[in-house]
């Protein structure tokens, strides 16, 4: 029996999951900075809202494109690097270029609309690379592997996504320049990291049976499966990140609720290798399954956090179940296309996470009325549209 080494590339992962933080990082500043940048340049803060919007119809369009390009330019040129590496310079040009325009614009009348354009452009730059890098986990593990190796990108993403609630108030302290540089170097230097470790030579690439490779059917039944499953966790985390923070604020107005919901991210970290190795041991998939009906349970039991403790400890279970979720979405995705089509199902499943972000900026103004222990409720009943999708999709009974 081959020994975990031999079946996954760690430093490989280890760089693509720098990727992966840089992206989230990027993401946490641009939220906490949005709408502080468009009032300083006299926009309503509902414009935030609605460039979210346009900004996750394009993602919903150019995450399986880009995906899809890069299956074709691996296929052509032997390497997808090229689009990853020039996404992620583009992204970073375009990221500390926002608060330049602010800089440098603010008074001045025929610049102003300059900013949203260089919003919606940077958010569109981050679609190039994204589904063409991440896509790379599946040439770094052996399929049996691919949650252990995710585990690594989670855990790095859930401490990315700390930062937000537990350090939200220093990072707006630095101030706008200063932020979105770090953000802009960060992004560099993840490309960096991934050209230092030849990220397009993958674990196969090695075996002579590899060249021997015979391209696999493709089935698009499986990219609905992966949309749908895209689709409700993405929608289901929303609910729950949204409504969950308002019940524990509602229940204890003079509580810590930054560091309850941060418990989520630190759960999601800590709980991350373990729930790759619990993966391996149960199947990726029936272990996606059981973490999203926990989730789902957890949200129907969330209305009773009324005090700190337990509040906590409903933090702790989310962030411990979702990190088991997110361990497996992309290798779900990768078992439902042929490694030829790698990056279209990675693009498909982020495409059904915009999706469903779109949406929920578009009811922005109806979720806003209802009580937050019905849209953590709301955010269940997506929990089991995604498990159901799982469950359904082909090959389930064997991994």
């Amino acid at each position: 029996m081959k020994s975990s080494s031999t079946q996954v590339l760690w430093l490989k992962v280890w760089a693509l999951a720098l990727v992966q933080g840089a992206v989230i990082l990027v993401w946490v500043i641009y939220n906490l900075y949005l709408v502080e940048l468009l009032t300083q340049f006299g926009f309503s803060e509902t414009l935030a809202v609605g460039l979210l919007i346009i900004e996750n119809v394009l993602a919903a369009v150019m995450e399986p494109l880009m995906g899809s390009l890069s299956d074709r330019a691996q296929q052509w040129m032997g390497s997808q690097f090229p689009m990853i590496a020039f996404g992620l310079i583009l992204s970073s040009g375009c990221f500390i270029g926002i608060p330049a325009v602010v800089i440098f614009g603010v008074g001045s009348a025929p610049v102003r609309w300059l900013l949203p354009m260089m919003l919606v452009a940077w958010a569109l730059a981050m679609t190039v690379f994204r589904s063409p890098a991440i896509s790379l986990l599946g040439r770094y593990a052996f399929s049996t592997q691919l949650p252990q190796a995710a585990s690594i990108l989670t855990l790095v993403g859930g401490i990315s996504g700390a930062l937000g609630p537990l350090a939200g108030t220093w990072i707006l302290s630095l101030g706008p320049g200063i932020t979105f540089a770090i953000g802009s170097f960060v992004l560099l230097a993840a490309a960096a990291a991934l050209r230092q470790v030849n990220p397009t030579v993958g674990i196969t690439d090695a075996s002579p049976a590899s060249t021997q490779q015979t391209v696999q059917p493709f089935s698009w039944s499986g990219l609905g499966f992966i949309f749908g499953t895209g689709f409700g966790v993405a929608l289901g985390f929303r609910c729950l990140m949204t409504g969950f923070p308002a019940l524990v604020k509602a229940q204890m107005p003079d509580g810590p609720t930054s560091l309850i919901v941060g418990l989520i991210f630190i759960a999601i970290a800590v709980v991350a290798i373990p729930g790759g190795q619990l993966a391996g041991y149960l199947g990726n998939r029936r272990t996606m399954a059981l973490g999203l009906i926990i989730l789902a349970g957890l949200g129907l039991l969330a209305g009773g956090a009324g005090n700190a403790v337990i509040a906590a400890l409903i933090a702790l279970g989310f962030g411990a179940s979702f990190s088991i979720v997110s361990n497996g979405t992309i290798p779900f995705a990768l078992s439902l296309v042929p490694p030829q089509k790698a990056g279209l199902g990675t693009g498909m499943y982020f495409s059904g996470g915009a999706v469903s972000s779109a949406l929920f900026g578009a009811l922005s103004d109806t979720t806003a009325s209802l009580a937050p222990s019905f849209i953590v409720s709301i955010g269940s009943l997506f929990f089991v549209l995604a498990s159901a999708c799982i469950v359904s999709s082909p090959r389930f009974a064997k991994s």
